[in-house]
């Protein structure tokens, strides 16, 4: 059951609050003296000092405040609240800014200064245009035309289809922005639902969906947002598809473009900081051990930058991407050991940011944490993780539910439970096929753990190097490939052939990469 701490809403407000934003409201509300100002002030600081929300102890807090009107007196604190933000936000934000130009000119209009009011809008225009502000632009060509055809201006000679032109060639980007935002956003839901394409028919589903939805006229996008949105197409149809190299191709992509237009970081920071974690999981699966290094450090660079840390939505989103980052360079070096004094902070981070993280994120955060551990021969503690996945009860991810149980199983037949293996083996099996999630790679583990928990040391070794030659075999499988991203089945029966630890597999693959 869900607590009152995420469920009320201004709760949740307050305690997001840094302490100079704290300080601003205090200055802000504080300029009235009105007695229900001073009232919404107790209630602020009453709230900043529960660490749960109970409105019975808040009461009690508040001697001077009927229940009946608690609920108006939040609601008035949330106005104020917000009103307070947006007064210390609006000189980092473009859209903000435009906003208070566009009041300033309804504001001008309505006092009868046209003139006046077309030279803000003039302005606000230029400052739109520059940043690609289609929306800003619509309304402000909209208020240009209610001045122009309402009253006499003689601003400008053929004013008149000026705004025209203008106005039609912003709809017609509008249209392809929106067909390509939502292309976009539809690809990585399906992701999130459903994970990669896991055969034939999958792919060639998302392709159909992919070029029906695509605008026939891509290859001449010249806009950001239209060129943002295509990349990040490309990269959710490759990545589903995992056709990895052309999702390092637009993932490359779609992070020059900002780089191309370094106006537009502090506009669409998020977008950027997505962009990094786009390219840096590339890098990961493609194994550019370099590549990702440069990146990962160009992407702490710029955590640290003003523009990064402008709001809490982009603080929490880099620190997801760049612990995330940061266990994936641990896990494909074999270096586990320093991988795991990662581990307590990533959770000091995603228990304080526990109201921003989705539980996707967490999931995966789950799920890398109990890789680590059964690399680092663990077995027992990457047990306990994974179980936080498999009793999770969304639908989120259902290949991460499988590969959650999958090595699940595989810690066990690690520990030698022979008591639970087998009911284990056909639990999981069950749910693999039932989530119609089964490759051959998979199938083949299955038959490897049923037929050799029961054969003796002695013939162990020779039905590990048949499995490690027939495994093999799949490795250059696009449908297989997802197998070894999520669970490193070859790696681990290296460790087991050569009798060595998974790490030194690992670190010796890495090193020898660096060789090349």
């Amino acid at each position: 059951m869900m607590s009152n701490r995420h469920q009320d809403i201004l709760f949740q407000l307050v305690h997001s609050l840094e302490k100079s934003e704290k300080r601003n409201f205090s200055l802000y509300i504080k300029r009235s003296s009105s007695k229900a100002d001073l009232k919404v002030l107790q209630l602020f600081n009453a709230i900043s000092a529960l660490p749960e929300y109970d409105e019975k102890i808040l009461l009690r807090k508040l001697a001077t405040v009927e229940k009946p009107q608690l609920a108006n007196l939040k609601t008035h604190l949330y106005r104020q609240l917000l009103a307070s933000l947006r007064l210390l936000k609006s000189a980092g934000s473009i859209e903000l800014l435009l906003n208070e130009q566009i009041d300033s000119a309804r504001i001008l209009y309505n006092k009868g200064l046209y003139l006046q009011s077309l030279k803000i809008l003039e302005r606000a225009k230029d400052l739109a245009a520059a940043h690609y502000q289609d929306n800003f632009l619509l309304q402000i060509i909209s208020l240009e035309k209610k001045i122009e055809t309402l009253h006499i201006t003689r601003s400008v000679k053929d004013r008149a289809d000026q705004l025209e032109a203008e106005a039609n060639a912003i709809n017609e980007r509008r249209t392809s922005i929106t067909r390509l935002s939502n292309l976009a956003l539809q690809l990585y839901s399906w992701y999130i639902r459903h994970g990669h394409a896991r055969n034939e028919m999958d792919e060639a589903a998302v392709r159909k969906f992919f070029k029906a939805s695509l605008p026939q006229e891509h290859a001449q996008l010249t806009s950001f947002y239209e060129r943002m949105y295509l990349f990040q197409s490309y990269c959710w149809y490759a990545f589903i598809r995992q056709d990895f190299l052309m999702y390092y191709r637009y993932s490359r992509k779609w992070v020059s473009l900002f780089h191309d237009e370094k106006e537009m970081i502090p506009v669409e920071t998020g977008h950027y900081i997505k962009g990094f974690h786009t390219l840096l999981n590339a890098h990961f699966d493609l194994r550019n051990f370099r590549a990702f290094r440069e990146t990962l450090a160009h992407f702490e660079t710029f955590a640290n930058s003003e523009a990064a840390n402008l709001h809490d939505t982009f603080r929490v989103t880099s620190f997801v991407y760049i612990y995330s980052a940061r266990l994936n360079w641990h896990l494909m070096t074999g270096t586990f050991t320093e991988g795991l004094l990662l581990v307590p902070a990533v959770e000091e981070r995603l228990e304080e940011y526990s109201r921003y993280i989705d539980r996707h994120r967490v999931l995966v955060f789950n799920y890398k944490i109990a890789s680590l551990y059964f690399g680092n021969g663990d077995f027992t503690v990457s047990i306990d993780y994974l179980h936080k996945i498999i009793n999770d009860p969304s639908d989120l991810r259902t290949d991460l539910q499988c590969y959650a149980r999958l090595l699940h199983l595989i810690a066990h037949y690690e520990l030698g439970n022979e008591e639970i293996l087998e009911s284990l083996i056909k639990s999981v099996y069950r749910f693999m096929a039932r989530m119609h999630n089964l490759t051959l790679i998979e199938e083949e583990v299955f038959k490897f753990l049923r037929k050799s928990f029961y054969v003796s040391l002695e013939a162990l070794k020779p039905e590990l190097e048949i499995f490690l030659k027939q495994v093999k075999r799949f490795e250059k499988d696009r449908f297989e490939t997802r197998s070894f991203a999520y669970l490193d089945v070859i790696s681990w029966l290296e460790s087991k052939v050569h009798q060595r630890p998974m790490n030194e597999i690992l670190y010796r693959k890495y090193l020898d990469s660096n060789r090349r």
